[in-house]
């Protein structure tokens, strides 16, 4: 007798969560700004890097690949970031400065589903860079797209996307403003992808910075993603401990993202 209304409770809360999305997406692509620099960046460093790049090699710590081959994944794990934390870490503030935050509470939209609307939007849109830049990658330059490792690369891309999109939300709680959100973004992401292998191999890098960037949450990102791309990799592709230590970064975003949620919604 309660499963009923339980389900059509259910059904009602995806249907607002998925018109909200819907909604954030129209908002999104009608933004040519957040639309350049979190979606079409990482593919315009893929067309420049491997136009530039195409024939050269890397060694990657265990032979030599073709660069492509290096850099293709580690330009997914950055656009990841871009995707996520830099997307929602700018326009939150920005949202929040302009009142919106504000206003929501007296509109019939609950809370929690402005805040999910965003989070599913910036993870569809995290699955559609992922797919264009693998179109790209193979299409234009042939870099080789593994069938047997595609679920390691999937779940690893959502996993990250989920990570990052609880780190962004979360980040709004320190951005002062939405004039200094932008550059302050820019201040962490920038150094983190130079530190995690994201543009070069980081197996000759001093041990400190080595184990520091492992510490970080882009490093397990990229150097997962990279071994689905490796042609050395045997099996399904799947890496535990890199995967284990972007759950904990998930926890830990999630734990951050509902202090940040929490206060704001006292405070407003």
């Amino acid at each position: 007798m309660t499963s009923l209304p339980l389900r059509g409770a259910v059904g009602q809360t995806l249907t607002l969560v998925l018109w909200q999305i819907r909604y954030e997406q129209r908002a999104f692509w009608r933004d040519r700004r957040r639309a350049i620099f979190s979606f079409m960046f990482p593919l315009m460093m893929l067309l420049l890097f491997g136009s530039l790049n195409q024939d050269s090699t890397v060694d990657n710590g265990t032979g030599t690949i073709p660069f492509l081959t290096f850099f293709v994944p580690g330009i997914i794990a950055y656009g990841v970031v871009t995707t996520t934390f830099s997307n929602l870490a700018v326009s939150l503030a920005a949202a929040r400065e302009q009142g919106l935050l504000k206003r929501i509470k007296g509109t019939p939209l609950p809370w929690w589903a402005f805040f999910a609307g965003r989070a599913g939007s910036a993870i569809c849109v995290t699955a559609a860079m992922t797919a264009s830049t693998l179109v790209l990658a193979h299409g234009l330059f042939g870099v080789p797209v593994h069938a047997h490792t595609l679920p390691a690369l999937a779940v690893t891309v959502a996993l990250g996307a989920t990570a990052f999109t609880a780190l962004g939300i979360a980040a709004v709680r320190w951005l002062p403003s939405a004039d200094s959100a932008g550059p302050m973004q820019a201040a962490i992401v920038f150094p983190l992808a130079f530190i995690s292998g994201v543009w070069f191999p980081m197996h000759d890098a001093p041990s400190w910075l080595d184990h520091l960037s492992h510490a970080l949450p882009l490093r397990p990102l990229a150097d997962a993603l990279q071994t689905a791309f490796d042609p050395s990799t045997t099996g399904a592709g799947f890496v535990g401990g890199d995967l284990l230590s972007l759950a904990l970064w998930t926890v830990a975003g999630g734990w951050l993202m509902i202090k940040f949620l929490r206060s704001a919604a006292a405070r407003d």
